[in-house]
């Protein structure tokens, strides 16, 4: 679904940014304008995959939230890799969000796109508001939370919660009580990452601050789809 074109207002916002990113300037909330929402269904467990082959066996086992993040292959493949992760996406009813590629995900019509902190700048969120495809965004401190609460995302991604081996750790774990602390007061979807599996899930939805919990490692066994896990961290999840 098309949203209405943003106005010249947008383009203000987008120098905002900038100067919010560089010097520490807030943005004004009369240029803010609202991404669409992921519905009323939780996020969920939401896996985050580097291959278009791990998400029929993840749909498969009940996952209705992907994100598929491919890096450092032919700009070719990666084409195709969001090609084909849209369409089997799209036959499981599933709801996909492109990783960083925001062009290719507008061009080919995903569900939704994540960028991280340093993909906030480059890209045309204009262009993206425009498309009508939902929009994500990494934080990993109260001042990343206040640029992403200015954009106005469709969610915000808070993490590490706990320590990871999945990604380069720069950040240290934001912990389970700032968890409940930065998603007490914010009026978005919060997904919770970073390093959460079988054995650290339960905390994690304890806190009811989660609507979706993203994984990398925490589905796959022996770097393969799990379905006894993936079936058993969404049983956790529901029963929270």
């Amino acid at each position: 679904m098309k949203q209405e074109p943003c106005n010249k207002e947008s383009l203000h916002r987008h120098l905002h940014l900038l100067l919010v990113r560089h010097f520490g300037i807030s943005l004004s909330k009369e240029y803010a304008v609202k991404f669409l929402d992921c519905g009323t269904v939780p996020l969920g467990i939401y896996p985050v995959v580097d291959s278009v082959d791990k998400l029929e066996p993840l749909y498969e086992a009940g996952i209705s939230t992907a994100q598929l993040r491919v890096k450092n292959i032919p700009m070719l493949d990666v084409e195709h890799q969001i090609v084909k992760a849209i369409e089997v996406s799209q036959k499981f009813g599933a709801r996909l969000f492109v990783n960083d590629y925001w062009k290719l995900a507008i061009k080919h019509n995903a569900y939704g796109i994540h960028l991280g902190q340093e993909d906030i700048l480059e890209a045309d969120m204009e262009a993206i508001y425009n498309a009508g495809i939902r929009l994500g965004i990494s934080t990993h401190t109260t001042a990343e939370i206040d640029i992403a609460l200015n954009i106005e995302p469709s969610y915000l991604a808070i993490g590490p919660i706990f320590e990871t081996n999945s990604k380069k750790m720069v950040y240290n774990p934001v912990g389970i009580e700032d968890l409940k602390k930065w998603s007490r007061n914010l009026d978005y979807p919060i997904v919770a990452i970073g390093g959460i599996n079988l054995e650290t899930i339960e905390a994690v939805v304890q806190t009811k601050s989660a609507n979706g919990i993203a994984m990398i490692a925490g589905v796959l066994e022996k770097g393969i789809v799990s379905g006894a896990k993936v079936k058993k961290l969404i049983s956790i999840f529901n029963k929270a």
